[in-house]
């Protein structure tokens, strides 16, 4: 069904980072220039922006999706709703966005992909992070979920579904347990400074994974930005490994598009995907000819075999 590409050993995935209405049809364009095989949106497309998810879910390409914290940006809070650019009685564009990507959205679910011999599976939809359950009402009207425990046995709902054992993880905020620092993948770059602002129910559904046997090889989410905001002289951590070989990837470089003198630079984090085991991971600028204007190698499993990214 899937001929020559059916359990494909080696594949390229490229994971996008958080969007914020920085999406063109260029992207799509350069996601097939880069050999892509599988594409994953970690959310925070725009404020509700359903003609970004529109044309995210245009897109011809096997992909993944979830949803981040600015993806219902009018509907879940109270200063949000306050300030709401549609008539919230007559137009849903939190449902809107979930109906145009049906099935591509992971979100609490997950979807199998036969061809690589792996499933993705997404942790709660929408988080903003962090060890405190905010927004319960949006959660309890929406998925049905009142605490981090509800949350947690979805995920693993989810992974109990999946059809292959090894897993992707793909959430909009890390899972907590990467570390406390500011500059740490989820670390908190605000005052006070420092704690762990990852999610607690993602990283239980992840424990509880590996105790049933599943391999991960990776886990990759956004929403915590790359650039710091109590400092610029350094950079978030973008990357974390792990003994038992989990790669997390936070992808997180906004703004994903900048100008430059003579078009556009967008970036893509990829990751080189070798059977159940991440061989290299980097973050790319592609040019306005498509072409890789710089790449900076994150994660590499054996430097003296590495594969082109062109």
């Amino acid at each position: 069904m899937f001929g020559h590409n059916y359990q494909k050993s080696q594949i390229k995935i490229a994971i996008v980072g958080d969007v914020h209405e920085q999406w063109e049809a260029a992207d799509g364009e350069a996601l097939t220039r880069l050999g892509v095989d599988l594409a994953l949106f970690v959310g925070d497309f725009g404020n509700e922006s359903v003609p970004i998810v529109r044309a995210i879910a245009s897109l011809d390409i096997p992909k993944a999706v979830t949803f981040g914290n600015h993806d219902a940006w009018f509907t879940a809070t109270d200063w949000g709703r306050k300030t709401c650019p549609y008539n919230r009685r007559s137009e849903d564009w939190v449902q809107s966005q979930l109906d145009i990507l049906g099935e591509t959205h992971v979100g609490y679910g997950k979807l199998d992909f036969p061809q690589f011999g792996l499933t993705v599976v997404g942790s709660r939809p929408f988080s903003w992070g962090g060890s405190e359950w905010k927004y319960a009402d949006f959660y309890s009207d929406r998925c049905d979920v009142s605490s981090f425990v509800e949350s947690t046995d979805r995920i693993m709902a989810a992974v109990k579904r999946a059809s292959f054992d090894t897993i992707i993880f793909l959430g909009h905020n890390g899972p907590k347990g990467l570390g406390d620092r500011p500059e740490d993948p989820c670390g908190k770059d605000w005052k006070p400074l420092g704690g762990d602002f990852g999610d607690p129910d993602f990283a239980d559904a992840i424990a509880q994974t590996r105790k049933m046997g599943k391999t991960i090889p990776l886990v990759t989410f956004g929403h915590m930005h790359h650039r710091l905001r109590h400092t610029q002289t350094r950079l978030r951590k973008s990357l974390h490994t792990t003994s038992d070989g989990t790669v997390y990837l936070n992808a997180a470089r906004v703004p994903r598009i900048v100008p430059t003198e003579t078009g556009q630079l967008r970036n893509f984090s990829l990751v080189e995907l070798q059977g159940n085991t991440v061989t290299r991971a980097s973050l790319v600028w592609v040019d306005q000819d498509f072409a890789i204007a710089s790449e900076e190698v994150l994660y590499q499993q054996h430097p003296e075999s590495v594969a082109t990214l062109a």
